[in-house]
């Protein structure tokens, strides 16, 4: 792979190439693929999404705060900034062509990982990640299965298997009436977003982690093909027929995700009480030892403040490790021999992972988690079973009062049956997704006759 490939500013519908020479440097074409992001209605969803620790919770004077998908995004992006401008940095010192030639600037780089971060989570359900697993086992093991003989393996591999990851490339690229392209993201930005550019099956044909999950359904694999074609991504040999290797900023935008998840989420269950917080500030001050200024510390008279100024050192902390992974394997990560996520390779992997293993245990099954996630099973199992034998109904023909109503009921995008069966039931699972976790408790009580 070759940056400069990797770096397209082509855009859906474009005829010819953008040159990074030519573009205006107040509104460069990698900041307005943030712009359009941050815009758009699917994006304002997440802030009624929960990340990990479910709302409302625990509201009072001095525990009033846990992050949603929206902030999460936010700071993922911030942090994804970061480490693309270093990043940046440090590879056109090595490919100076970049710049004398092209006219490329560290802060693209910044750019490009901010928008992929920004989008990262995008087409992730309410719920949080239980929400993809019950939509998939309503049609692996619910009522959904009955469906199965009227897919291909493909598309119902896509369904069983629902990934946030190819929804949001699926949000982000797909086209309605009027708006050809979805948003029209630089082909450089979507290469970024794809964390696994590979379909549904075979499911992980080897340990690379590009090959973890899958990145865009049946219905998207042409403009998926356009885009890896566009930027040059290289075949996956151990997926040949559908799989490639990452785009090397893929990497910097996993590794903002895994050092805000890693530290946010953490702080979160201090700031709720479910981490002890004298243990907890133990776990951060052994990520930043080498960094931390103790006179400074303990000045600080408030606990709060004290966590938030050990978050920053661990986080700039995380970066600088992070970009220093991403420059040492640049050509491994170039020719996609590089099989794992950069904090994986750091050298604060084992500080990493001792607070990843206690937030599992007191943060990720807390009552209050597992709780929100049993909820959302029955709530998205249900409503996937109201719409989906409704629309099947009607495009059998065999369709009542009632599923003209609830047909009726659904946004228009999501109405058509004048389509395949496989089109019907993946847009009715993009519809729950598409909810915030409100409006599907909402929804749901109307369906059940709870609400009027």
């Amino acid at each position: 792979m070759d940056w400069e490939r990797l770096l397209s500013l082509k855009r859906y519908g474009d005829t010819g190439k953008r040159l990074r020479k030519e573009q205006e440097e107040t509104r460069l074409g990698f900041e307005v693929d943030y712009d359009r992001i941050i815009f758009s209605s699917a994006f304002r969803s997440l802030q009624d999404k929960t990340q990990v620790i479910p709302l409302p919770i625990s509201v009072g004077s001095k525990k009033d705060f846990v992050h949603t998908r929206l902030t999460h995004s936010l700071e993922v992006s911030v942090v994804g900034r970061s480490l693309g401008r270093i990043a940046g940095q440090r590879i056109l010192s090595k490919n100076p062509y970049l710049s004398e030639v092209h006219g490329y600037h560290f802060n693209d780089f910044g750019a490009i990982v901010a928008a992929a971060a920004l989008a990262h989570d995008i087409g992730n359900p309410p719920f949080g990640h239980s929400g993809e697993k019950a939509i998939g086992n309503y049609f692996k093991q619910g009522n959904g299965k009955n469906y199965k003989a009227l897919l291909s393996a493909e598309e119902y591999q896509d369904i069983i298997d629902f990934e946030g990851n190819a929804n949001g490339f699926k949000l982000l690229t797909e086209s309605r009436k009027g708006v050809p392209g979805g948003l029209r993201l630089s082909y450089a930005t979507l290469g970024a977003f794809m964390k696994y550019p590979k379909a549904s099956l075979p499911t992980k044909p080897s340990k690379h982690i590009a090959d973890k999950k899958f990145g865009y359904f049946q219905s998207e694999k042409e403009f998926f093909g356009q885009v890896v074609e566009e930027i040059g991504l290289k075949t996956n040999p151990n997926n040949p027929k559908t799989g490639f290797y990452r785009h090397p900023l893929t990497y910097l935008v996993e590794a903002a995700d895994d050092i805000c998840y890693t530290i946010i989420d953490f702080e979160d269950g201090i700031n709720l009480g479910l981490i002890p917080e004298e243990y907890a500030l133990e776990y951060l001050i052994n990520l930043v030892k080498g960094s931390i200024n103790t006179k400074k510390y303990n000045a600080m008279k408030y606990s709060s403040d004290r966590l938030s100024y050990l978050r920053a050192l661990a986080i700039n902390t995380l970066i600088l490790d992070a970009v220093e992974v991403f420059e040492k394997n640049e050509k491994e990560i170039l020719d996609g021999s590089f099989s794992s996520s950069l904090l994986d390779k750091g050298m604060y992997k084992a500080q990493v992972d001792d607070i990843i293993k206690l937030s599992i245990e007191k943060i990720y099954r807390s009552t209050e988690v597992v709780d929100k996630e049993l909820a959302g099973y029955k709530i998205i199992s249900d409503i996937l079973d109201v719409y989906t034998n409704a629309l099947m109904n009607m495009k059998e023909g065999n369709h009542t009062n009632y599923d003209t109503l609830l047909i009726r009921s659904l946004p228009e995008t999501y109405r058509n049956t004048d389509t395949s069966v496989y089109s019907i039931l993946l847009n009715t699972c993009c519809f729950v997704a598409s909810l915030s976790d409100s409006a599907a408790v909402h929804i749901h009580e109307k369906l059940m006759g709870k609400q009027f």
